[in-house]
Parts: structure tokens; C-alpha cells; sequence
């Protein structure tokens, strides 16, 4: 698998400032995700999130239970903005910055990993996997939430509808999708083939109404 020629959005400045903001108001889903995670680990867990941008999933699980918690983002805004964002709230998470792919952190140091809404943003899909791989405990686990790449139209229109947005939201929303996030996602089949590709071994695909769920154990 060759590295993807598309280098990702530069999320930095003002345009990592704006995601920061309208952001925000997906905060029920953060605290969803975090709750549904603490659930399934234990008391002191070590946990990495990759690309968390303003930090919020990251955060939000630091309210729930006692865990180690590192952010890694190649933004330099977006960590600052992270280490704000968590300074408001309380509560103590490590961001820092570095790449998916060349993750400067230690191997076997993490029971968990995450990566929402990030993947088909990464250059090097695979070298990313492999990190996960690296970075994580015997029996660690990964999470990997994206886009999917076959999405519906019904599918893609019911959850803007949900969003309610407004009308000119909604059809900015929608025409984002179609024009550069979904022609940047994956096949469940090249999920499959980048997975055997990373080394690992045991994983389950589960398909969302837009996107994948992949759980991956090291």
C-alpha cells in the first residue's frame, strides 16, 4: 500500500480556531463515546487518542474515570487548543504534538487507542495501523469510528437531518461530504487488506449508518 498522495487538511490558525468552535456542539456524542469506552476499561488504564484536534473525547473520558490519557495531533494549534481546553475543565490529559505514522512514543505503553473521524485523512493509512500496533500493550485494543467510503444518500441526508443544522448548514454539510471527505474514505474491503497489512490479527468491522466501527486487538 502506497502512501496516499493527499496530505490532509492543514488544521492550523484560524481554520483549527473555527473547527474548535463548531465542534462544540457535537459534545453529547463526545460524552457518549467517552462513557461508552470507560466502560470497558479498568481504573489507571492508559489510554492514546490520535488526532483529537480540540482535545473534547480526550477530555470528556478524563471526567469519567481515573486514566492516563495522551493526545497526539500533528497540529500545533490544535494541541495548544487541547491543553486550553483541558485547563478550563479540570482536568489533566498529555497533548502533544506528533504523526500518526512516526508516533514518538514508546512501544507497548498504552491499553487502549483511539482514532475518531481521522483515518482517511492520514497519508499513510497502514503506517498509522502499524503504530496503533506498536504503541499498544499485548492484548491492547484500537478503535478506529470514519467515514465510509459507500455511504448512501438516504443515509448521508438522515444524519444531517439529525444534525439540524439549518438549511444553509445542511447543504454545506452535505456537499463537504460528497466533494472531499467521502472521496477521501475506505471500503470496508480496503479496511480489510490495510489491517492484514499492519500485523494485526484479531479485528471486527461494524458498519454505522455512515461509517465503520473497527475494533482491533493487538
Amino acid at each position: 500500500m502506497q502512501a496516499k498522495a493527499y496530505k490532509g487538511i492543514g488544521m492550523e490558525g484560524g481554520v483549527a480556531r473555527w473547527y474548535d468552535k463548531t465542534t462544540r456542539r457535537d459534545l453529547p456524542e463526545f460524552k457518549a463515546l467517552a462513557r461508552k469506552v470507560a466502560d470497558t476499561l479498568v481504573s489507571g488504564a492508559k489510554v492514546l487518542e490520535i488526532a483529537p484536534g480540540p482535545g473534547f473525547f480526550a477530555i470528556e473520558l478524563a471526567k469519567v474515570g481515573k486514566y492516563q490519557i495522551t493526545g497526539l495531533d500533528i497540529s500545533k494549534t490544535f494541541v495548544d487548543i487541547a491543553k486550553r481546553n483541558a485547563r478550563q475543565e479540570h482536568v489533566e490529559v498529555d497533548f502533544r504534538q506528533g504523526n500518526a505514522s512516526a508516533m514518538p512514543l514508546s512501544e507497548g505503553s498504552f491499553d487502549f487507542v483511539l482514532c475518531r473521524a481521522a483515518f482517511k485523512n492520514f497519508s499513510d493509512p497502514v503506517g498509522a495501523l502499524r503504530e496503533m500496533r506498536r504503541v499498544l500493550k499485548p492484548e491492547g485494543r484500537a478503535l478506529v469510528i470514519d467515514l465510509r467510503k459507500d455511504v448512501g444518500e438516504k443515509s448521508l441526508d438522515s444524519y444531517i437531518r439529525g444534525l439540524k443544522a439549518g438549511a444553509l448548514n445542511a447543504f454545506m454539510m452535505k456537499w463537504t461530504f460528497r466533494l472531499m471527505l467521502i472521496p477521501r474514505a475506505y471500503t470496508k474491503q480496503q479496511f480489510q487488506n490495510f489491517i492484514v497489512e499492519s500485523g494485526f490479527v484479531k479485528s471486527e468491522i461494524r458498519e454505522a449508518p455512515i461509517g465503520f466501527e473497527i475494533t482491533l486487538v493487538k
